[in-house]
């Protein structure tokens, strides 16, 4: 889970003119409604730490996965298709909150070798690539945004994928979108629970760092439908990128976007070592690729394909990944939500070598300096970033959470390096407190913008609309 944005009204929020009225986007059935919680949690539980002294093998032990082919959804939307599984008392708010003290342990590893050794590294698959000039265009206007919506909440209780009764998805937060395939979009979420959820962040059981769902819905009018999601048992969806879960070694590993080069997915990823930082800052031991061969059922989280945090400060943390017009586009930020946006490219073919990659500096693509001397091409604070290519308009779209203007903003740029424009604010904490994230949807068009929200409070997420008037 990505750790509370650091900007709230402090005032519970109560669903806008927008949102669940019983009948448009509230869910399968009118049973289902959904309003968002209060700031102000009624259960909490908050982490004690303590040290634990433990051996770590490197590289990690990845465990081998489970799968198993999904069973159809049920033809009546409403039904519940694992009822023996899922479910479970319906949660009362007690008439004040209930604060516990959980004791965490917070560990400090001994490297010791693992049961595999590393694989070398790639062979080189072609020289470097000379430095070209790569001049900053014109920054076009700032976005006309006429009109912001919420359109449905897409995951957990009362949301129109019942993602608690088909796949025990009771909250998560991200939901990275990329076109796996044509007519198809994979979306990737952050830590997930399960059984036992109460917001506000992920707390209850059944933790999986990630899950990854699948959608055809070309109508987004009324919310994304999901087809499926990867499961490791009946109901229940698995998590497809391994972490340890030992806090202070490597607690989670989270995804940041997606992207697909023929018939082979990527998705970029943080490892995340603490969440227990400064506000609005986390520690991650690097940010990599990670592919899949199978249309996403498994991954192989690639051991070169990385950005090591150097002392906690390094572009290419948190990563959103755009193939265009030959190459594979990647925008990254430091380990924090205070930091600039940096920019890399790779030839398609090479996603996965260290070496092909260029960093925009000072007006140029080069690969002197690497990845630490990149120069920004927009300046923070950014938190989330997500990235689009409009081939149709030929123009690059940015969202991310500007910490700043506690809002989700939207700039444009006819170039991947800029200039891009100013930011034109989205939405922010007077309509969804504590929010953040801001992925774009794929399928959005020049004009009509959908981007999925994330919510601390609610820690689930929310399909809105924005239109942009040309």
């Amino acid at each position: 889970m990505l750790a509370a944005v650091v900007v709230a009204t402090g005032q519970p929020v109560v669903a806008a003119a927008d949102e669940p009225d019983g009948t448009t986007g509230t869910g399968p059935c009118a049973t289902d409604t959904w309003s968002h919680e209060s700031v102000v949690p009624s259960e909490l539980d908050i982490p004690v730490p303590y040290p634990v002294i433990t051996t770590v093998p490197y590289p990690a032990p990845e465990p081998v996965p489970v799968r198993v082919e999904p069973d159809p959804l049920p033809a009546d939307p409403c039904a519940d298709p694992c009822p023996d599984l899922t479910g479970e008392p319906a949660r009362t708010s007690p008439l004040l909150p209930r604060i516990g003290l959980m004791p965490t342990p917070f560990y400090f590893g001994a490297p010791v070798p693992g049961p595999d050794p590393e694989p070398p590294a790639p062979e080189p698959g072609g020289a470097q690539a000379p430095i070209e000039p790569a001049p900053l265009a014109p920054a076009p206007p700032a976005p006309n945004v006429v009109d912001v919506t919420t359109v449905a909440k897409q995951t957990g209780a009362g949301s129109i994928n019942r993602t608690d009764k088909r796949w025990q998805v009771h909250g998560t937060d991200l939901g990275v979108m990329w076109e796996s395939e044509p007519g198809r979009i994979a979306v990737a979420f952050g830590d997930t629970v399960g059984r036992g959820f109460h917001p506000p962040g992920g707390q209850g059981e059944d933790w999986r760092s990630n899950v990854l769902a699948f959608s055809t819905d070309r109508d987004l009018a009324d919310g994304m439908t999901f087809d499926s999601m990867v499961q490791d048992s009946r109901c229940h969806a698995a998590e497809v990128l391994s972490s340890r879960k030992l806090d202070n070694v490597e607690i989670t590993v989270i995804p940041t976007s997606g992207f697909a080069v023929g018939s082979r997915q990527y998705l970029t990823y943080m490892s995340i070592r603490t969440w227990n930082s400064i506000p609005a800052t986390w520690w991650t031991n690097h940010g990599g690729i990670a592919y899949s061969d199978d249309g996403g059922s498994t991954w192989t989280k690639d051991p070169h394909a990385r950005w090591d945090n150097i002392f906690g400060v390094t572009n290419f943390q948190v990563a959103a990944a755009v193939p265009a017009e030959g190459y594979v586009y990647l925008f990254g930020t430091p380990n924090t939500r205070l930091g600039s946006v940096a920019l890399a490219r790779v030839p398609e073919d090479r996603v996965l070598e260290p070496d092909a990659y260029q960093y925009w500096r000072d007006g140029s693509w080069t690969h002197v300096g690497g990845y630490t001397a990149a120069t920004p091409v927009v300046h923070g604070p950014a938190a989330e970033l997500s990235v689009r290519f409009d081939a149709a308009a030929g123009r690059w779209q940015m969202a991310y959470l500007d910490t700043a203007k506690a809002a989700i903003v939207l700039r444009e740029s006819d170039t991947p390096q800029g200039a891009w424009s100013e930011s034109a604010r989205l939405v922010g904490v007077e309509e969804h407190a504590e929010l953040y994230g801001g992925f774009l949807h794929p399928w959005s068009t020049d004009e009509d913008v959908y981007f999925m929200l994330s919510t601390w409070s609610d820690y689930n997420t929310f399909l809105l609309r924005t239109r942009i008037e040309r």
